[in-house]
């Protein structure tokens, strides 16, 4: 059995990038006007009288439920797997932190940069959009968790955060698209990239025995259920423009989750020869009314056209977990762990439809002129464009995205195969074990005492 060789290579990936993100941060990161201390300054020539009208109060309590989203959210959800809760919950946290210090440089680059000093100016939206993007590369870990080693998660998060930022730049800059949700720059993204890198990474032989779930393994991953779908709407509301967008952001969300909580249940018991209900498709299926919505939730969709969108997204979100994974293994080998392509990427990609046919179906009568301009940000480059063609815009959005995310993956996906990277062989995947010190008296050893015996780890030398 190969030696995996973490002692020596995550210790020396960790520090040589933590160094680099203090050496990158210390040349171009800096305070925005509205967190530098010039802001008494600011506030002064730019007549605001009180402090309360600084984004911070604004964003902030977003910003909280995002990063709870994020870190307890999408790490507990994976916790499903009975031997690999520590890697769920820490590799999660680990890949994450990674991720929202090179975000913030990437979409800084691209998004906010300064011509005139060459610093990147942040503040409390930046820390948002950094959060946004590692949501997406946690998706992508999804499809391959429990099957890669946390130096492999790293590389697969230092290039999937460089092209996420590419990505959006694209869609949101050149294109002008809409998706303050992000069920394309998000979803779709982390959903199809995280897809290609696995279907790269095929193991014929994998011992999937071990991917499964026990009773409390189910209840810990429930949390994470809960905690995403009750912070939902403020995620896909959460860098719209003040006021009547955000607020239309939230509710429109919390109608599409309740929506698809009812669905997926129905499905899952019809479905079910005994009519008893899947805990899979409850962890799963019913968030996937809040990742359709990221698009067009901001938009004029109306509560009851959320409820649609809602109930669509967790009926098919079931139907993929019951018959399109399996197919997507059998006949494509696409070995996708947590079940991302029926949870991200389909609802992703019916977002983005919704959202490209609710903006070309937008009228003056509906919105006014002004709250046109407003929604969908008719103004500078993009003023004089119709509703009917941002909806043309929002379909190219897709199709690039799609680009991106698959041609991305397969190449990271093979950066990833290379035999460098100290992956577990295949009769240890989905096991603790293999990184990380775990108690002899562990619950999962009490409650799968029939589960094979890991394999002791020798090096070259026979040594154990």
């Amino acid at each position: 059995m190969k030696n995996t060789g973490m002692r020596w290579k995550l210790p020396l990936v960790c520090l040589l990038w933590q160094l680099a993100m203090i050496i990158l941060f210390g040349v171009f990161i800096r305070y925005d006007e509205e967190s530098d201390a010039h802001w008494i300054e600011t506030k002064k020539t730019q007549n605001i009288t009180s402090d309360i009208e600084n984004d911070f109060y604004f964003r902030y309590p977003s910003f909280q439920d995002v990063h709870v989203m994020v870190f307890v959210g999408f790490g507990f959800l994976m916790t499903f797997l009975k031997r690999y809760g520590f890697g769920s919950v820490g590799f999660n946290f680990l890949i994450a932190s990674f991720s929202i210090q090179w975000a913030l440089l990437m979409q800084g680059w691209f998004q906010s940069l300064d011509f005139s000093d060459g610093k990147i100016k942040i503040g409390v939206e930046s820390l948002i959009n950094a959060d946004f993007c590692a949501a997406s590369v946690l998706i992508a870990f999804g499809a391959v968790l429990g099957k890669v080693s946390p130096v492999q998660l790293m590389v697969m998060s230092l290039f999937e955060v460089t092209l996420y930022a590419v990505n959006e730049y694209i869609l949101l800059n050149l294109l002008g698209a809409r998706d303050a949700g992000g069920s394309m720059v998000i979803h779709m993204f982390g959903g199809y990239f995280g897809l290609a890198v696995t279907r790269v990474l095929y193991r014929p032989k994998l011992d999937q025995q071990k991917n499964e779930s026990v009773y409390h393994s189910d209840l810990f991953s429930m949390i994470g259920t809960l905690f995403l779908w009750m912070f939902w709407p403020s995620f896909n509301s959460a860098i719209s423009h003040h006021g009547d967008g955000q607020h239309r952001g939230a509710i429109n969300t919390y109608a599409s989750l309740a929506a698809s909580v009812l669905t997926t249940i129905a499905i899952s018991s019809l479905l079910a020869k005994k009519g008893k209900i899947n805990m899979v498709h409850v962890q799963n299926a019913t968030l996937a009314g809040g990742v359709a919505m990221g698009t067009a939730g901001e938009m004029m969709l109306s509560p009851y056209g959320a409820l649609i969108v809602g109930a669509i997204s967790g009926t098919i979100s079931t139907l993929g977990f019951l018959y399109l994974s399996p197919l997507l293994e059998k006949h494509l080998h696409i070995q996708d762990t947590c079940g991302i392509h029926n949870l991200h990427a389909i609802p992703g990609l019916i977002g983005a439809i919704v959202g490209a046919v609710t903006a070309a179906a937008a009228t003056e009568g509906v919105y006014s002129r002004e709250g046109l301009i407003a929604a969908f940000g008719f103004e500078g480059r993009f003023e004089g464009r119709t509703p009917s063609e941002q909806g043309g815009f929002q379909a190219a959005s897709l199709c690039v995205t799609l680009v991106i995310s698959l041609a991305g993956g397969i190449i990271v996906g093979f950066i990833l195969k290379l035999p460098i990277w100290g992956d577990p062989p295949d009769e240890n995947c989905f096991e603790d074990e293999v990184y990380w010190e775990v108690p002899e008296d562990s619950l999962y050893t009490v409650l799968s005492p029939n589960a094979p015996p890991l394999k002791p780890n020798s090096n070259e030398n026979g040594e154990t």
